[in-house]
């Protein structure tokens, strides 16, 4: 039994769709890839959604990913920004779930911790430290794919500690976590 992993990291967005995948092996990171899905030049909600999904499907079905870190929504002041954020989260997780790979949340602030040491941190912090942690060369122009990539690095280090992000391996783990956001 090998004891390599892909793990597929997800910074959801309905302008821009940040990604980054890691491999792990012997507890060792090897980066794989990292970019961004942009949809800013398309103005229906729902092709954003669709595309979002279709690409994420594309990912899995090209990497082959272990296990999905995916960055949840943070909670802000604008109700229809954080719907739209939710459901591109929601769609991401969807094309996961529907591969069967287990998903893991992170709250942006515990990403931020587990790659800087300070949940606070700024994004151009978060993208340096990758950039030192896996060697990368330069850093994109926007940093909604470092994001992705936090996520990935984020659960590569919590892994194999009890607490952790939500966890989904289904959708009926998915339903039994959330019985009250779930129409009956």
């Amino acid at each position: 039994m090998s004891n390599e992993k892909v793990i597929l990291g997800i910074d959801p967005g309905t302008t821009i769709m940040g990604f980054g995948l890691i491999k792990v092996w012997n507890k060792k990171m090897e980066f794989l890839q990292l970019n961004e899905l942009l949809l800013h030049k398309y103005d229906d909600h729902y092709l954003k959604l669709k595309i979002i999904f279709e690409r994420t499907i594309e990912l899995i079905d090209t990497y082959h990913p272990d296990e999905i870190a995916i960055e949840a929504p943070f909670f802000g002041k604008n109700v229809q920004s954080m719907l739209k954020l939710g459901r591109a989260q929601g769609v991401a997780m969807a094309a996961g779930l529907s591969r069967q790979i287990p998903i893991t949340e992170y709250e942006p602030k515990k990403i931020k911790m587990a790659i800087t040491g300070n949940g606070n941190a700024s994004k151009e912090q978060v993208a340096k430290m990758l950039q030192q942690l896996l060697g990368l060369k330069e850093l994109p122009k926007n940093l909604d794919s470092t994001d992705g990539l936090a996520a990935a690095v984020c659960h590569f280090f919590n892994s194999g500690k009890t607490e952790l992000g939500k966890k989904y391996t289904g959708w009926e783990a998915f339903i039994k976590q959330n019985e009250n956001r779930v129409n009956k």
